[in-house]
């Protein structure tokens, strides 16, 4: 739907997604099916990109082992909660994006854009892919899951850890995730946030 065709979501949805909703980090033990994971990446897809490049990609690890993997990078903060989560994603970009610009978007040659030009791949891998990060947050909580993004971790030692061969070898981390059913005891007051005329102007 565009234009006259699209209409306001209602409050309850507002509020799940954007006003009432934490970030959070205990969560209570209850799985995450594989098939909400699905739900929330076919979801995210969706939103716009700069010529449809779509570059992020996400490792999610939920057994045990793949997030003691993990652990090792983590800041001393953020290590014991995500060991506790159901579900931990590795929210990364692609540096081969481009590659893919043949199937996904409608202009032929695209991807001579990108050929050889390292730094307009980093940059529009990293801000393409973080711009899809926000729309993955935005469809967890859509589907009734809590977050926890966190960006306390060294990012060389997760490449090394899950993106060094293969299909991932491509693969840069830009935050890290924990996803689940969130436990409310505990939680903090919520932070300020600015006000509209602190941050925002028109001319």
């Amino acid at each position: 739907m565009v234009g006259d065709t699209a209409v306001p979501v209602d409050a309850a949805a507002l509020g799940q997604i954007f006003l009432d909703r934490r970030s959070v980090d205990n969560f209570l033990d209850r799985p995450v099916p594989d098939a909400l994971l699905r739900r929330i990446y076919e979801l995210a897809r969706m939103p716009p990109t700069s010529s449809n490049s779509q570059p992020m990609r996400i490792l999610f690890l939920k057994s045990p082992e793949s997030r003691q993997r993990l652990a090792p990078a983590l800041s001393s903060g953020n290590r014991e909660k995500t060991l506790r989560a159901p579900v931990t994603g590795i929210v990364a970009h692609d540096l081969a994006f481009h590659t893919h610009l043949p199937r996904m978007f409608h202009t032929p040659g695209a991807e001579n854009w990108f050929k050889g030009n390292d730094t307009s791949i980093q940059v529009n891998s990293f801000r393409n892919g973080t711009l899809q990060a926000a729309y993955f947050l935005l469809a967890a909580r859509a589907v009734g899951l809590d977050i926890g993004p966190m960006s306390g971790f060294d990012n060389a030692r997760v490449d090394a850890a899950f993106f060094s061969q293969g299909e991932r070898a491509t693969w840069r981390s830009n935050f890290v995730c924990n996803l689940g059913y969130g436990d409310p005891a505990g939680l903090h007051p919520r932070d300020p946030r600015f006000e509209f005329d602190e941050v925002c102007h028109t001319i």
